[in-house]
């Protein structure tokens, strides 16, 4: 099975980006992607970004997540 997850991104540097989730932070490719910017959402998967999501949906997701044991916003 696979998962993408949505990370926030915190910094751009070229076409790979710093992506955050309950304060885990790496390196994710954006080359998918159109346009980016520190502050969204993307979804994860393998360090590869691969949609932009909106904020709201994206902690829908996380919590979901969390509510299914996986680490999330609320399992801090």
């Amino acid at each position: 099975m696979c998962l993408a997850v949505p990370m926030k991104v915190i910094t751009l540097e070229g076409r790979t980006a710093q992506v955050e989730q309950s304060g885990t932070r790496i390196r994710a490719r954006i080359d998918l992607l159109d346009e980016v910017s520190v502050g969204d959402y993307v979804l994860v998967h393998a360090g590869l970004a691969i949609a932009k999501v909106d904020e709201e949906d994206a902690r829908k997701t996380l919590a979901l997540l969390s509510g299914a044991g996986a680490r999330g916003e609320g399992s801090r």
